[in-house]
């Protein structure tokens, strides 16, 4: 037998090999091939493929069981069992950009299923080799390494903790300062996985300066992109006051507002939940929010105000009070009885106005409204008075010098309304006469008797 003969036996091993890992890595696309792979063997005949001397039979390989292993936990399971993680490992320090990005894709496909998988994961090492790859050149490698180091982090805080204490963070905020969207994208949403099992994780991503560039990408024209940031942003503000007061600082009014018009559900969703996280911890936000109620042209962002600030006052007497002292409740008013406001403006106005006069217990701020409210309006300002009166003696001494309680008098309230439940608690709270003297027939009654008095000459 020639040498070009034993030669031939040789290529056509490898022809086989290769014909063999891309049949599978492409029967490895289609759900309904998974069970029959899976029965027939395949794990563990890929195995020695990924230490092939073929750099492109290794790199298929590996694309091959990330496939599968995505597909469903007991195949990810088989990797593990299968001792593959080492060798993956291995490899992805030592090989080209090519089998990096198939072997973090391994990983993720891996981890993302269980804790116990993404501990696996951990216990093998992989953690600092991907935090390595998180430094690499090529982006794609970056990307593929930010995407495993956030499905092990996101499913619980012992997993996230191990990937800090690995050195991801501040590498991971290098990677959303990034060109390329796709990086800054995955990198977003890992340091979102991270942040939002506890405030301490949520501090060390903000110590790490992530807000200020987070902050920046929220008018990024890529709606996933801006998914990605804003849920990162919600997942840093919930935890405590101090983190969604620093969220707020990096200047995301009124650029958030935007959003919750966006064209995607998911920017206008995540979006909404920010603003929601800001709004449960802290009022910091409406001065800001105040300013583009009464300054900004445009309807849809005036309604995105609104709205936000009903989110914000809805909460609690305190939250409340903010919006009120802000000066925001005769805004919210004029902007809802003109005629010119947008439909959406309308329904935004009087919805923020019922969620902040439910909890509002400020009377100075919501006496000048008992002037100008229509009756839709005027029975929720009505009835916060009608709780804070009866047990506030001051409050009671104030709305009789302020003329409050003659305000409530000069009120045509339907008999039997709510409304007119509420001024009768409220008069319940003042002697007869009193009342008497401030509703609108004793005044001119007094009035007609000065008139008709004749003195005695």
């Amino acid at each position: 037998m020639s040498q070009r003969q034993v030669l031939q036996v040789f290529e056509q091993y490898q022809r086989a090999r290769i014909q063999f890992v891309q049949t599978v890595a492409e029967l490895a696309t289609r759900p309904q091939n998974i069970e029959t792979l899976q029965n027939a063997g395949v794990m563990a005949l890929l195995r020695p493929l990924l230490l092939d001397v073929v750099p492109n039979i290794q790199q298929t390989a590996a694309l091959a069981l990330g496939r599968l292993a995505n597909y469903n936990d007991d195949l990810a399971e088989a990797v593990v069992k299968g001792d593959i993680l080492p060798q993956l490992v291995y490899s992805l320090a030592e090989q080209n950009r090519f089998y990096k990005k198939a072997a973090a894709f391994v990983l993720r496909a891996v981890g993302k299923h269980s804790p116990q998988l993404a501990q696996a994961i951990v216990d093998c090492g992989a953690l600092d080799t991907l935090v390595i790859c998180l430094e690499d050149f090529d982006p794609g490698v970056k990307e593929a390494a930010s995407w495993a180091l956030g499905y092990i982090a996101r499913h619980n805080a012992e997993l996230s903790q191990a990937v800090v204490d690995a050195g991801a963070i501040p590498l991971l905020v290098l990677c959303i300062q990034e060109p390329e969207i796709a990086l800054r994208r995955i990198a977003a949403s890992a340091l979102s996985d991270i942040s939002k099992h506890s405030p301490e994780l949520a501090q060390t991503v903000v110590d790490a300066g992530a807000i200020a560039h987070l902050a920046q990408m929220i008018l990024n024209p890529d709606a996933k992109l801006k998914r990605q940031v804003l849920s990162a942003l919600s997942q840093i503000a919930k935890h405590s006051v101090d983190l969604a007061e620093m969220v707020v600082e990096a200047e995301i009014f009124p650029v958030v507002l935007t959003c919750l018009k966006d064209s995607d559900e998911y920017v206008k969703k995540n979006a909404a939940t920010l603003i929601r996280e800001i709004a449960r911890h802290t009022p910091e936000g409406v001065p800001q929010l105040a300013v583009c109620l009464s300054e900004e042209p445009e309807d849809h962002i005036k309604a995105a105000a609104a709205w936000s600030l009903g989110q914000i006052g809805r909460h609690t007497p305190e939250h409340a009070r903010a919006v009120a002292v802000a000066n925001v409740l005769p805004v919210l008013l004029s902007l809802y009885m003109a005629r010119e406001s947008s439909e959406d403006l309308q329904v935004k106005t009087k919805k923020a106005l019922k969620n902040i006069l439910q909890k509002c217990t400020h009377l100075p701020a919501l006496e000048p409204l008992l002037q100008d409210a229509p009756p839709n309006v005027l029975k929720h300002i009505v009835g916060q008075f009608s709780k804070v009166l009866p047990h506030d003696t001051k409050a009671r001494r104030l709305f009789v010098t302020s003329g409050g309680l003659q305000k409530v008098q000069e009120i045509k309230a339907e008999p039997g309304s709510l409304l007119q439940e509420y001024i009768n608690t409220i008069n319940n709270c003042y002697p007869e006469e009193i009342v008497r003297y401030y509703s609108p027939g004793y005044s001119e009654a007094l009035l007609e008797r000065v008139e008709h008095y004749q003195p005695v000459l």
